[in-house]
């Protein structure tokens, strides 16, 4: 009994791949209950299950059914002498069938075929281009077909093709090919199609076609793709042939073509089919054993379920006391190591019914000597006070020249020195927002000699910079033991502790100072309070007091402004509008006086 649509959705679900929708099928009778699915079938097996066929051997496993092959079914017809010569000149087709039938009538088709295509999103062209349409659909061969008459010589070839060449493809759209890419052509040269992409026009059917060439092959999956990628095409054919697809599959297309066309044209004459394969898919064998599944599925799987599950997608096989060797179908081109068929049985089983168990590991860390000396060498420069920079690997002059670079920016670094020094340069021009009195700066990153690439410390402050390797700079402390537990851990910053991330201004700012003369008696604080009073919104930094010193009964304190805006480049007009209030405000104090 079949199963119902919503079952059957289960077990895609479970067992195979995501069921994006089930619909009842709009042009199924009252009686029927015909259903459309959607399903998603990925990558590594779209190479057998882009198909009806593929998708039936699938559920009958499955379901452990029976699967009737309808090749056998199929009513073949008497065969005659053939003339037709198929050629490959192109390595990257791996195998070319042909077949010439004569006297066939181009018309519509039969309704069961309009109504096949219809239900699965297809319309109907005429009767021998909807056989080579559900051919691909049904068994996951793409398939064309040539007018005879067109066709020089009755020869067919494929070959690369030529540079600048142009082909108008099927519905009039021309493309330009490259030498990187293939066609089908006759013995004049012309391109009939690309292969298997899609066909062109030249040889295109017509009502008037009288006799025709079937052609199913098998090409590639690399050059398709990249063909059908530059060239902008979409097709079933392509989707087919990119995904990889056994060259076996072709004589299973030419057979089913060629009985559809004998059905739909009874009185058509075939001609024999011409083969041309030159390297045979090998056969393969692989084995595994049944501690090795376990291991991979982390859940223990008996012998008996393993036989039962090859039984059931009929494997040939091999079982000597737990280890299996199986004979790989040709056409499951996924199956290639252990790994992949631990993937086969645990789906078979159900990932549903593997008992999720945690793999023990041993969790030991190996110390990385180099990772360590870094750790160890930052940590103890930012105990210091320095901060971490990093400078421009390119420069205007080196050892080692970059192909394709900037003028300016040619070559790689020889030493970190320089670009400490340009760093500290620009850091000390914006001391002011830094909050730090003395700008100390370090890195750590690799140079690039002529012979070899090192990796190097420096750091500098106000005196000096200084530079050396990571090897010499920690070989040189006698507290890196070159373990993780002697690396020390920077000291908490209390202001990180009590601050949260404010977004920079992208606008420069401007530095102004303030010293004031007060009665001895008089507390900075009470200054401070005054500018802050008067300073309005555009002081993003103090004000802060940086010097102090007293003389014949006064002090003089000094105090430091940073003024910048987050929407503006602020002019020295806005800054000296908000001095001047400050220093007016400063001297409606009586004895107090702005130096």
């Amino acid at each position: 009994e079949v199963p119902t649509p919503e079952k059957l959705r289960d077990i895609f679900t479970y067992h195979l791949c995501e069921v994006e929708g089930i619909e009842k099928f709009a042009g199924a009778a009252e009686s029927t209950s015909d259903t459309i699915f959607d399903i998603n079938i990925l990558p590594n097996r779209a190479h057998d299950l882009l198909s009806h066929q593929g998708i039936a051997r699938e559920l009958a496993s499955l379901l452990n059914i029976p699967y009737v092959d309808p090749i056998p079914k199929y009513k073949t017809p008497e065969s005659h002498p053939t003339k037709l010569i198929k050629e490959i000149k192109s390595s990257k087709c791996r195998r070319y069938m042909g077949r010439v039938i004569r006297n066939i009538k181009v018309g519509p088709s039969p309704e069961w075929v309009v109504k096949h295509l219809e239900s699965i999103g297809q319309r109907s062209i005429n009767n021998i281009v909807d056989a080579t349409n559900i051919t691909m659909y049904d068994c996951g061969q793409p398939a064309h077909v040539f007018d005879l008459a067109k066709v020089k010589n009755l020869k067919l070839e494929v070959r690369n093709a030529l540079p600048g060449e142009k082909i108008i493809l099927l519905g009039g759209e021309e493309k330009t090919l490259d030498e990187s890419m293939m066609v089908i052509a006759d013995d004049m040269g012309n391109a009939l199609d690309i292969a298997g992409i899609k066909g062109g026009n030249y040889a295109e059917l017509t009502n008037e076609t009288k006799d025709i060439i079937l052609e199913c092959a098998n090409f590639d999956p690399t050059s398709v793709r990249k063909t059908a990628q530059a060239l902008n095409i979409f097709t079933d054919a392509r989707k087919r042939f990119e995904n990889d697809l056994s060259p076996e599959f072709a004589s299973l297309g030419m057979t089913e073509l060629s009985a559809l066309i004998y059905e739909m044209c009874p009185d058509a004459i075939f001609e024999d089919i011409v083969d041309v394969y030159p390297t045979r898919q090998e056969e393969r064998k692989l084995s595994f054993s049944v501690e090795r599944m376990s291991s991979i599925l982390g859940s223990e799987v008996s012998g008996g379920e393993i036989k039962e599950i090859l039984k059931r997608y009929n494997f040939v096989y091999k079982n000597d006391e737990g280890r299996f060797e199986i004979e790989v179908p040709q056409k499951r081109l996924d199956l290639v190591i252990e790994e992949d068929m631990a993937e086969e049985i645990g789906r078979v089983i159900g990932y549903d019914k593997v008992n999720p168990k945690l793999p023990k590991i041993n969790f030991t860390l190996n110390v990385n000597e180099t990772y360590a000396k870094i750790r160890w060498a930052r940590n103890k420069l930012l105990n210091e006070g320095y901060s971490e920079v990093v400078t421009y690997t390119f420069t205007n002059k080196g050892e080692v020249e970059v192909e394709k670079s900037a003028s300016d920016k040619k070559f790689l670094r020889t030493n970190l020195s320089d670009g400490l020094k340009e760093s500290l340069k620009l850091n000390k021009i914006n001391a002011p927002l830094l909050g730090t009195e003395e700008v100390k700066v370090f890195e750590i990153g690799t140079i690039f000699k002529k012979d070899k690439e090192e990796i190097h410390i420096g750091w500098g402050n106000k005196k000096e910079v200084k530079e050396m390797s990571l090897e010499e700079y920690a070989s040189q402390d006698k507290d890196f033991l070159g373990s993780s537990e002697t690396i020390p851990r920077p000291q908490e910053n209390p202001y990180l502790a009590t601050h949260k991330f404010a977004m920079w201004s992208l606008f420069p700012f401007i530095s102004r100072d303030v010293a004031v003369w007060v009665p001895e008696d008089v507390m900075s604080q009470s200054v401070l309070k005054i500018i802050k009073e008067n300073m309005g919104d555009m002081v993003v930094k103090g004000p802060d007091l940086f010097d102090e010193f007293k003389k014949d009964g006064k002090v003089s304190y000094a105090f430091r402004l940073v003024f910048q805006a987050y929407d503006r480049t602020l002019t020295d007009e806005e800054v000296n509008e908000v001095m001047n209030l400050i220093h007016k405000k400063i001297t409606e104090n009586e004895n107090w006086q702005v130096r």
